[in-house]
């Protein structure tokens, strides 16, 4: 199994209102990762999480729009701090590019609201899809509130009624087999559609 050599967080943002900061900071007293909180100009705080080893990230929070934001970009190395940091940026629904880097290569997860949205890993010269968010079910649900299909069978209506009008009115045989074979494509239209 491949060890992990660092984590890297690449222009990540986490926002969190006063109540889940209050949570973040009673979690983080209880946890093995030492904290200090600054308080910044503005009403932000820039919290230093440190580990046992003297390894130590800052996460600043700017107020905006009534929540802490955090943008960070950071390069962490030891498993306890890189722990803490992967659970808060789950907890508080994270987005940004996180790398996970191994010897030879990388594996970079791009994450929107906590949820892993792309997984790839980058060589030297080759990147390879691992995983890629389908909104599935979003999709269909646009599929099924789509009237595309109805607007179609609606001009197909439209025009088979202004052929069989002109057949009607048709003189030369040549003319009425011409209407029958576009009425023949519609009718296997209007089957594919309705089907």
């Amino acid at each position: 199994m491949a060890h992990r050599l660092a984590t890297e967080y690449v222009n990540a943002t986490m926002q969190m209102t006063d109540v889940q900061m209050n949570q973040f900071l009673q979690s983080t007293i209880t946890s093995q990762i030492n904290f200090r909180v600054k308080v910044m100009d503005g009403g932000g705080q820039e919290i230093v999480l440190e580990d046992e080893s003297g390894e130590e990230v800052h996460l600043p929070f700017e107020r905006k729009d009534g929540f802490y934001v955090c943008e960070l970009s950071c390069r962490l190395v030891t498993p306890q701090l890189t722990n803490a940091v992967r659970k808060l940026f789950s907890a508080f629904k994270g987005s940004g590019k996180v790398n996970r880097i191994y010897r030879g290569f990388i594996m970079s997860y791009d994450y929107h609201d906590g949820t892993v949205e792309r997984i790839e890993q980058l060589a030297e010269d080759d990147c390879s899809l691992i995983y890629e968010y389908k909104n599935t079910a979003g999709e269909l649900q646009r599929l099924y509130n789509s009237n595309e299909t109805e607007k179609e069978i609606e001009s197909i209506h439209l025009r088979i009624n202004d052929l069989l009008d002109q057949r009607i009115a048709a003189v030369t045989m040549s003319r009425i087999e011409s209407i029958d074979e576009q009425l023949r494509k519609f009718n296997q239209r209007l089957f594919v559609l309705e089907a």
